[in-house]
């Protein structure tokens, strides 16, 4: 309890420093694959913290490393963002990383460079206390997320061969302890019709009408679909419709549905294909799983199927139960565990690879993708603390 302590008066010390990271980084505009200069950033943080080591991978990433043990732990903060959206909803400057009455404010402060500034100060702590022996603990500013979850850490695992024995990520969740969320597939379903004049349909087979019809099914299916008792119920939504025809006064002889299927525990991406393709099994249509493939800022092309499996631990899983002690020694009040609505790199990490994942980060989700972003400097201090003392503990 004396160490818990000592970290949480050195993380409420550092609180200023942590905001000042923080805004430094918003200032940065970094969209998925226009990371760089938000990277080079936080490689100069990590290297003024004290890092042992701090680099590049070929994708992008950031990666710092503390120590040299056997023992391999890893925190996690993406560092790509969304846009800004219609810019009369913000009140003040999406990049402007103003720190003002107890919060930073900006693109990303929550989503989820505050995760990241959280973590620099938790390395510069582990330092100072010398925390890291016996152990190799990776701190990853990860990229391309927003466009495709995971992929960051598909690339980390398979090509940097770092392979963690379990991994914080740092999204948001208004410092409570989260265990899993739904998983996700992106499925595309095509429809071919036959253009004729507009002026006689009936000689044509219209696939807008194709489309509707189907699209209407899908919102019935969303009613029906699985639920599990901790992550809740999985859910499908029609999010795009484009449609083309040889002009504008011939019926439509294509159309496309994107669909945003989320997956509760026991669906995968079968279980989501075979349903779709069940509702258009008498249409001229094919429904597929679609795939991710793009240049990472480094001029890389890497990708994978946007297929994004659920993952939970179990309330009593060892590392929840440390993330718990470690929260209530810290803070003197009980652990909420709870889940993400959203999706994280965590469908990888543990969704693909089985790598135990514990959720922990400053910020409210609520503020996720939404205009007038904002995270308190509290958050920020007591998630570097909670990070500290947790690789104390493991």
């Amino acid at each position: 309890m004396e160490l818990a302590q000592r970290i949480f008066e050195l993380a409420k010390g550092y609180q200023h420093y942590t905001a000042e990271n923080l805004s430094r980084l918003v200032r940065h505009k970094s969209l998925s694959t226009k990371e760089k200069d938000c990277a080079l950033e936080l490689k100069k943080m990590m290297s003024e913290a004290g890092f042992d080591e701090v680099k590049t991978d070929g994708l992008g990433n950031v990666i710092g490393r503390i120590g040299s043990g056997s023992r391999v732990i890893a925190f996690d903060a993406h560092i790509d963002t969304v846009d800004v959206g219609d810019r009369a909803n913000w009140h003040f400057g999406p990049f402007s990383g103003e720190i003002k009455d107890g919060f930073v404010y900006g693109r990303g402060c929550a989503d989820q460079k505050g995760g990241a500034a959280a973590l620099v100060t938790a390395g510069r702590i582990i330092k100072e206390l010398g925390l890291s022996e016996g152990k190799t603990i990776y701190f990853t500013g990860s990229v391309m997320e927003e466009d495709c979850d995971g992929l960051c850490w598909k690339y980390i695992i398979e090509e940097d061969n770092i392979k963690p024995d379990f991994v914080v990520i740092t999204e948001p969740t208004s410092l409570n302890i989260y265990r899993g969320q739904r998983g996700r597939v992106e499925i595309e379903v095509s429809f071919h019709g036959l253009s004729s004049h507009a002026s006689a349909p009936e000689r044509g087979i219209n696939a807008v009408y194709m489309g509707a019809k189907a699209a209407l099914k899908l919102e019935l299916l969303n009613e029906c679909l699985a639920s599990d008792r901790f992550l809740g119920k999985g859910s499908l939504s029609v999010t795009e419709f484009i449609s083309s025809s040889p002009s504008l006064c011939a019926v439509a002889d294509y159309s496309r549905i994107h669909l945003d299927r989320r997956l509760t525990w026991g669906e995968d991406k079968q279980v989501a294909l075979r349903e779709v393709e069940e509702l258009i099994k008498d249409m001229n249509a094919k429904a597929e799983v679609l795939s991710y493939k793009e240049k990472a800022y480094t001029g890389l092309e890497y990708g994978m199927e946007k297929y994004y499996p659920t993952w939970k631990l179990e309330e009593d899983h060892p590392l929840i139960l440390t993330g718990k002690e470690t929260f209530e020694e810290l803070f003197n009040r009980n652990a909420s565990i709870d889940k993400w609505t959203f999706s994280t790199n965590g469908v990888v990490i543990n969704g693909l690879y089985g790598i135990p994942v514990l959720g922990f980060g400053p910020g409210d989700e609520a503020m996720a993708h939404a205009p007038d972003e904002k995270v308190p400097v509290e958050h920020l201090f007591k998630a570097s603390a909670f990070y500290a003392y947790l690789c104390s503990k493991v």
